[in-house]
């Protein structure tokens, strides 16, 4: 049987009880199909107001953004067309006019 390591704690310390799992660590119980879904509802991205981004979308910073190295900031309101998502803190990754590439972080645009 494969360890399955428990979603709240991360603990490799768990067990099988009947349908469920349970953590020695936490106590947390889960049922290994809850783990998927979970899974899959965290790999979705979202914008500020939880909106799902998908690539190729364009969005709108909705506040002003400084940027490392250039003497103005990333003015709001600023639409950013075909986007694309990647994995980390910043997960949109972008060209735009006048800054060239960047990324940039969900919590700070909007669907367009």
């Amino acid at each position: 049987m494969s360890i399955i390591n428990c979603p709240k704690c991360n603990s490799e310390f768990t067990y099988q009880d009947q349908d469920h799992m349970t953590c020695s660590q936490c106590f947390h119980e889960w049922t290994p199909s809850e783990e998927i879904i979970e899974t899959e509802a965290t790999d979705k991205v979202l914008d500020s107001n939880g909106n799902e981004l998908v690539n190729g979308d364009s969005v709108i910073v909705i506040k002003d953004l400084p940027v490392k190295g250039a003497p103005k900031p990333l003015k709001a309101g600023t639409k950013v067309k075909n986007i694309r998502l990647t994995d980390g803190d910043h997960n949109i990754s972008c060209k735009i006019d006048g800054f060239g590439a960047m990324n940039l972080k969900s919590e700070f645009v909007k669907k367009a």
